[in-house]
């Protein structure tokens, strides 16, 4: 299945420069490995697409509600990172 979403120009850049292997988004989407994340450069200052377009297969997909490593309390103070690694 093909996912569009729009991304800022500064993910986007770094996503077609290779540095940024991963992203984080909101899962109110089905998502899964597989799938072909269709992203959509979106620049926030002028509220326009770009008209660039990377397209990326999603190799994995971890959803963060269902995680209960640690209690509440270190969540709500520290929040949740996202460590991208190859």
């Amino acid at each position: 299945m093909k996912i569009e979403k729009k991304i800022w120009s500064e993910y986007f850049q770094k996503i077609l420069d290779g540095s940024k292997t991963f992203e984080v988004r909101l899962a109110d989407f089905e998502c899964n490995p597989g799938d072909i994340l269709v992203l959509k450069e979106y620049n926030p200052e002028t509220k326009e697409y770009t008209g660039r377009v990377i397209e990326k297969k999603v190799t994995y997909v971890s959803k963060t509600k269902n995680f209960k490593f640690w209690p509440k309390e270190d969540i709500d103070k520290y929040g949740f990172q996202v460590i991208g690694f190859r």
